[in-house]
């Protein structure tokens, strides 16, 4: 029954921003503004809302559209619509199946779904629920360069057949909404969280573990002269990049740039495609926005 009521508010959502007002209602503020929210004053996040709305169609009349093929290829691999389910960490706190549900849904819209080294949901169980997918492997570098080859290998043997590397992290984002409601690492949450919890406790109750899978048994914070130290590694250049070109077998994105001479110097480093991204305005805020110089269609 409390799946069928689920079922029945998303065929009733006409949109995203309908889905978006679901969702505000009816889950905990402290997750609601960790997955809606972005950096400091969350410039990033507007303006990259504003350069979608700038987004204008030229539309070409009196052509015969009466088949519409909009398949294409992906790296090599055939995609219907030309899109790409990118990498979400802590999927679970919204869905009790978290990536496992994505990639079923990319297995049937054979679409490519990038897991998150964050994300609830390892490779393997990732793996064995979705077979036949096109699973791409999100990666972060961590300090610890063992833990980074245990998860390459691990999404290897999984049959993971590209790589996503992660770059413009090297030290975690100011989020500001996240800071107040103690959605940090570790928590600090407050007593209004707990309560507007209460009020709203479906969410949080529909999976006990958040913890990262990729990441388990990983301390995400460590006291380093009395200062708190991140795993993220910040010392990370284009040499990992190569190294990690001879360390995968398989395809190598690196996502997260946004110059030129940053994708030229990744791609003479080994790298098949690169994702401009300003990290969803999460990261870096007035970090530039991909599309805001995109020409009408």
């Amino acid at each position: 029954m409390l799946l069928d009521g689920r079922r029945r508010r998303a065929a009733a959502a006409a949109s995203v921003e309908d889905l978006r007002r679901i969702a505000r209602r009816r889950t905990p503020r402290a997750v609601f503004d960790y997955v809606d929210g972005g950096a400091e004053r969350e410039v990033s996040l507007r303006r990259s809302r504003e350069a979608f709305d700038r987004v204008e169609f030229r539309p070409s009349v009196l052509r015969d559209v009466s088949a519409i093929d909009i398949s294409t290829t992906v790296l090599g691999a055939s995609t219907r619509p030309p899109l790409v389910l990118g990498p979400t960490g802590f999927t679970r706190m919204l869905h009790h199946e978290g990536e496992i549900a994505v990639g079923r849904a990319a297995r049937r819209a054979r679409l490519p779904y990038a897991l998150s080294t964050m994300g609830t949901t390892s490779p393997e169980d990732l793996a064995a629920t979705a077979p036949g997918a096109d699973h791409w492997f999100q990666l972060y570098l961590w300090r610890d360069r063992d833990r980074t080859h245990e998860l390459i290998n691990r999404a290897r043997a999984a049959g993971f057949g590209t790589l996503v590397l992660t770059v413009d992290t090297p030290v975690p984002g100011a989020r500001l909404r996240d800071v107040r409601n103690g959605m940090t690492i570790p928590p600090t949450l407050t007593l209004r969280t707990f309560l507007d919890g209460a009020v709203r406790p479906l969410v949080v109750v529909q999976h006990a573990d958040h913890t990262p899978a990729g990441v388990r048994g990983v301390v995400l914070v460590r006291r380093h002269r009395g200062r708190a130290r991140q795993p993220l590694d910040p010392s990370a250049t284009v040499r990992d990049v190569r190294w990690l070109r001879e360390t995968w077998p398989g395809k190598l994105i690196v996502k997260g740039l946004a110059s030129v001479e940053d994708a030229l110097s990744v791609v003479n480093a080994g790298a098949v495609a690169v994702v401009l991204s300003n990290h969803g305005g999460r990261q870096l805020d007035r970090a530039p926005t991909p599309s805001s110089s995109c020409p009408p269609w």
